[in-house]
């Protein structure tokens, strides 16, 4: 009997630099000649947040990158893009000491800016598109219900918007870390709300600027993407430039503290992450939307599909 194709990937912890946190990431660096409805049954296999499969470039840039959750492809994800930027220097596809790549995503050309210690990849900052700012869901009550929070929980005077940098996510603004861990998504009550408030359902991003951690992170957060195939999401990149967004736009934080944050994310699942986020703006317009992080290459392996 003839062997079937044989795929490598590569395993990463995307956005930390210790094994066995952060969030879970597999690399198809050659996944010539498999088909979009393969890459998905792929990604659902692997059963991480993402996976992506890394194609010759089409359009000007580095490569062309597709991404996938268990259950669909996304335009754009940030750590699948950071992970993906560490698989490939491993790889040697990103030469040693370069500073910027391109990768080609759903949503057009996304450059990324490499910082370097020796010959060792150490950090790696992505650029996301501007964001847009959508609707909002106003009946706190029935939100907090729907989320498995009391009304005192959810924050008064900010509102749960969603917002998108490729990529649309709700975000919900909570009072305290106790609060964000106690968070529980009842479908049967959260997409109709959606709805009534004029979306589709959307992944949701909980975060609460509560330091009773003692850290230096900006926000404490969670990402929960039933919708999406996703439980809980340890690490969010591409909510995570959106969410600097709204500190920003929504005077959470100063234009100064926006250029650089940090939100801890993934604690409640055992696999807490750093994401960095930097926000730069003039006057009240966003200019530029970055998110970085490390990554730690795990391991390598090979399906035969």
């Amino acid at each position: 009997m003839a062997r079937m194709p044989t795929y490598r990937y590569l395993h990463l912890d995307v956005f930390t630099d210790r094994r066995f946190e952060g969030n879970q990431l597999a690399v198809f660096p050659q996944p010539g000649g498999l088909t979009a409805d393969v890459m998905q049954k792929i990604a659902a296999e692997m059963a991480f947040s993402e996976t992506t499969f890394i194609f010759p470039p089409e359009a000007g840039g580095d490569v062309r990158m597709r991404i996938f959750t268990p259950g669909e492809e996304l335009p754009m994800a940030g750590h699948p893009t950071i992970g993906s930027t560490f698989a490939l220097a491993a790889e040697g596809v990103i030469a040693r000491g370069r500073s910027d790549f391109v990768f080609e995503l759903g949503v057009g050309p996304t450059p990324v800016s490499l910082e370097w210690t020796g010959a060792a990849l150490s950090f790696a900052w992505m650029t996301q598109p501007l964001p847009t700012f959508g609707s909002v869901i106003d009946d706190r009550g029935e939100l907090a219900h729907a989320v498995g929070l009391e009304l005192v929980d959810v924050v008064a005077d900010l509102p749960a918007q969603v917002v998108s940098c490729g990529v649309p996510f709700l975000f919900v603004p909570v009072a305290t870390r106790l609060a964000v861990d106690r968070v529980a998504i009842d479908r049967k009550a959260f997409m109709p709300l959606c709805r009534h408030s004029g979306f589709d359902e959307r992944p949701v991003f909980f975060f609460t600027t509560d330091r009773a951690g003692g850290g230096d992170e900006t926000i404490y957060s969670r990402m929960l993407a039933p919708g999406y195939g996703i439980a809980e999401d340890p690490a969010t990149g591409g909510a995570s430039g959106p969410l600097g967004s709204y500190l920003l736009h929504h005077h959470v934080v100063t234009a100064e503290q926006a250029r650089s944050m940090v939100s801890l994310q993934g604690v409640a699942m055992g696999r807490p992450s750093r994401i960095h986020v930097s926000i730069e703006s003039r006057g009240d317009t966003i200019t530029r939307v970055r998110v970085g992080g490390r990554s730690v290459l795990m391991g390598r392996g090979e399906l035969e599909v």
